[in-house]
C-alpha cells in the first residue's frame, strides 16, 4: 500500500507522504528515530492541550446549567400564571394565591436576568476554546508536522553523509542539503509562530476569563441573594441585553 498523502502522527498533520517521512514517521512510532525535540515548547502545548480539555468540561457543564435554568423559568412562568388564575377563582385564597404568583413572577424576572449572564458566559468560553484555543492548535499540528519533516531529511542527510563519496552521491549530496535547509526554515519558522501564539494566548485568556468569572460570580451571589438592583447592575456593567419575554430558546441575551 502506498503511504496516504496525508499522514497523522502523533496528533500533526503531515504533509509530505515521501519515503523519508514515512521512514521516520514508522522509526519514531517504534522507538527508534531521533527526534529533534524542544522540551520547553513541547511543555506549553501539551499544558494548552490539558486546559482545553478542562474548559470544555466547564463549557459543557455551562450549557448544561443554561438549559437547568431555562426549564426552571418555564416551571416558574407556569406556575405564576396558575397561582394568578387560582386567585381571581378562589376568593377565600386570592390573597395567597396572589402574593404567591407575584413571588414566582420576580422569579422569574431574576431568573431570565441570570440566564442572561450565564448565556454571555457560555458565549465567551465558546470563542476562547472553539476559535482562540483551537487556532492555536492549528498552528502546531502544523509545527508537528513541520519537525517531523524536518526530522526526516535531517536524518536522510546524515545517512549520506556517512556513505561513500563519489561524482553521483556528491550530487545526491547537494539535493538532500537543499531539502534539509529548506525544511530547516520551516520548522524553525513555525517554531517561531507557536511560540508567539502561546504567548498570546495565554494573555488573552487571562483576560477574558478575569472578566467572565467576575461576572459569573456576581450574577450568581446577587441572584441566590434576592438582590435584584445588584443583578441587573451586573448586566449592564457587562453590556449584556436580554431578549423580550417571548424571545425563542435558547437565549434570553443580546451581546453589544
Amino acid at each position: 500500500m502506498k503511504p496516504a498523502l496525508y499522514l497523522v502522527a502523533m496528533g500533526a498533520l503531515v504533509m509530505d507522504s515521501s519515503p523519508q517521512c514515512t521512514k521516520q514517521l514508522l522509526s519514531e512510532r517504534f522507538g527508534r528515530g531521533s527526534r529533534t525535540v524542544d522540551l520547553e515548547l513541547e511543555l506549553q502545548i501539551e499544558l494548552l492541550r490539558e486546559t482545553k480539555r478542562k474548559y470544555e468540561s466547564v463549557l459543557q457543564l455551562g450549557r448544561a446549567l443554561t438549559a437547568h435554568l431555562y426549564s426552571l423559568l418555564q416551571t416558574q412562568h407556569a406556575l405564576g400564571d396558575a397561582f394568578a388564575d387560582l386567585s381571581q377563582k378562589s376568593p377565600e385564597l386570592q390573597e395567597e394565591f396572589g402574593y404567591n404568583a407575584e413571588t414566582q413572577k420576580l422569579l422569574c424576572k431574576n431568573g431570565e436576568t441570570l440566564l442572561g449572564a450565564v448565556n454571555f458566559f457560555v458565549s465567551s468560553i465558546n470563542t476562547l476554546v472553539t476559535k482562540t484555543m483551537e487556532d492555536t492548535l492549528m498552528t502546531v499540528k502544523q509545527y508537528e508536522a513541520a519537525r517531523l519533516e524536518y526530522d526526516a531529511y535531517r536524518t536522510d542527510l546524515e545517512e549520506l553523509s556517512l556513505g561513500p563519496r563519489d561524482a553521483g552521491t556528491r550530487g545526491r549530496l547537494e539535493s538532500a542539503q537543499a531539502t534539509f535547509q529548506a525544511h530547516r526554515d520551516k520548522y524553525e519558522k513555525l517554531r517561531g509562530d507557536v511560540a508567539i501564539k502561546l504567548k498570546f494566548l495565554e494573555e488573552n485568556k487571562i483576560k477574558v476569563m478575569h472578566k467572565q468569572l467576575l461576572l459569573f460570580h456576581n450574577a450568581v451571589s446577587a441572584y441566590f441573594a434576592g438582590n435584584q438592583k445588584q443583578l441587573e447592575q451586573t448586566l449592564q456593567q457587562f453590556n449584556i441585553k436580554l431578549r423580550p419575554p417571548g424571545a425563542e430558546k435558547p437565549s434570553w441575551l443580546e451581546e453589544q
